[in-house]
């Protein structure tokens, strides 16, 4: 019966290593200890618990000196390399905790596409050159099950908090979601048009005979809730995911809309258009969405950091 060592019996470790390569290029247990940085009775101790771990000396005399035996010259063989490549792995670990390399992908809804999002990747640039980020954008339902597939690494989404059909907590359970700052709805309405005569917060409920304009599908359905709540249902007459497209809409006196300022502010209001802020305080809140553990990946934490920068108050 042939006995076989354990499988784990030959597990090295880079210290060991170390060790039996300075043997090999100095000679001298001694010699490579003073070297290393440690006492000759501690790299003979290591060399001794190797020895009987994997049943087969490393050196043994020669002379007034020592040699490797063929045990430890397969270790010294390989030495080089793989402390080579462990050295090469730690600076890579170094430049990643240093945010000199690392790679963040990134995901956003259209309207911070021209807001929030060009203003992230300019100061990520400037602080970190030797990190890459890249962009994809999406509408939140999208860009959250980005993250989830591991497509990407954060995503810039809103939820609207008083909304009861709202499916971003649906969307995100089992994620981490990190609030970042509140984008008002407004009413945009043709300058001058009766039921915004005041200039003070406008009832949505003296609006109730108005043609709408939707937006995205979840900016549809935050139209339907906050009317639902002032006590109507609206007619929506067209509807456009393009921002641009419904501010336009609403200086041809095709009817009105709620549109985030967010939105409002990646584009001039047209001639013609008024924003006024909603008697109920419409609102959403922008977030920021990433995987459990996201944050410990120093290039994500570091652009979460600055993304809460960007988008504070």
């Amino acid at each position: 019966m042939t006995l076989a060592p354990l499988p784990g019996s030959f597990d090295l470790d880079s210290q060991t290593l170390r060790v039996v390569a300075a043997v090999a290029e100095y000679g001298s247990i001694t010699r490579a200890a003073a070297v290393l940085g440690y006492s000759q009775p501690a790299v003979s101790q290591q060399l001794k618990r190797v020895e009987a771990r994997i049943g087969m000396p490393l050196v043994t005399r020669s002379g007034r000196g020592i040699r490797l035996t063929d045990a430890g010259e397969v270790l010294a063989r390989h030495a080089d390399a793989v402390l080579t490549a462990l050295d090469a792995a730690a600076g890579e670990l170094s430049d990643l905790s240093g945010l000199r390399s690392g790679r963040v992908r990134l995901a956003a809804f259209p309207s911070a596409s021209s807001t929030i999002v060009p203003r992230l990747i300019g100061a990520m640039a400037a602080d970190h050159a030797g990190v890459q980020v890249t962009y994809l954008e999406a509408e939140p339902p999208e860009a959250v099950a980005g993250v989830r597939d591991g497509v990407s690494d954060l995503a810039i989404a809103f939820r609207h908090p008083a909304d009861r059909h709202d499916p971003f907590d649906a969307s995100a359970e089992g994620l981490v979601v990190h609030e970042l700052a509140r984008d008002d709805v407004l009413l945009l309405a043709p300058t001058g048009h009766p039921g915004t005569r005041g200039g003070g917060a406008v009832d949505l409920a003296a609006l109730r005979g108005e043609n709408w304009i939707a937006g995205c599908p979840r900016c549809r359905g935050h139209l339907l809730d906050s009317c639902a709540r002032a006590g109507f249902a609206p007619s929506i007459s067209f509807e456009t995911d393009n921002f641009v497209a419904v501010m336009s809409m609403v200086a041809a006196g095709l009817g009105v809309a709620l549109l985030p300022e967010l939105a409002i502010s990646a584009s001039s209001l047209p001639p013609g258009v008024e924003a006024h802020r909603t008697l109920a305080g419409d609102h959403r809140m922008l977030v920021a969405v990433t995987r459990p553990g996201a944050d410990h990946i120093p290039a994500v934490a570091e652009t979460l950091r600055l993304l809460t920068t960007l988008t504070r108050p």
